[in-house]
């Protein structure tokens, strides 16, 4: 079974995020084609890009980077789970991002975005357009979550049936993508 690497991307205190990945993993274990796995980068607490050699090159230094390839390289296919900050993605997730090169290459991804009206959108599409340069394929299924805070009840995310729905035909496109770009992970 394909690991799939839920990234939880906000690392402020008080966000959200945590109980909407909590929400989104429950519905990719039960869905049953990923062998499903949390990353919360508030754990992973990278160092802002601090590393002497361009991650092209894998000459690591940082342990915190060592153990972050490791996580990258063992999965199969991710999905962030991603707020939007100023029309874009959290710092932390470019930092993520950016950290690494090779890990990345030739995996799908999708996103669980979550804001106000826009349901954090444009933090999903500049997450897109960035992952292109690592050569991952983002697919278009997705769940976007608008006004996220209505559906907060005692620190606990309640997806609505529109959100719900759009989990199995992201995973499963997610699970087709994964297995095409199968061969090309050398």
């Amino acid at each position: 079974m394909p690991k799939l690497t839920v990234i939880l991307a906000s690392v402020r205190e008080g966000r959200a995020g945590e109980a909407i990945a909590h929400w989104f993993i429950e519905r990719a274990k039960a869905h049953g084609t990923f062998d499903v796995q949390l990353v919360d980068l508030k754990d992973v607490n990278l160092p802002l890009l601090s590393e002497a050699q361009h991650p092209r090159l894998r000459k690591y230094e940082l342990e915190a980077t060592k153990a972050w390839s490791a996580t990258v390289g063992a999965s199969d296919a991710f999905v962030f789970v991603t707020p939007e900050y100023n029309f874009n993605m959290p710092p932390s997730l470019v930092n993520a991002l950016d950290h690494l090169y090779h890990e990345w290459s030739y995996k799908a991804c999708s996103l669980v975005s979550y804001g106000g009206a826009s349901g954090g959108m444009r933090a999903a599409q500049q997450a897109r357009q960035m992952v292109t340069a690592f050569k991952m394929v983002a697919i278009v299924e997705a769940v976007a979550i608008p006004f996220f805070s209505q559906l907060m009840e005692n620190g606990v995310f309640k997806g609505a049936e529109v959100h719900d729905k759009a989990v199995g035909p992201m995973l499963d496109e997610l699970l087709k993508w994964t297995e095409a770009l199968r061969p090309l992970r050398v």
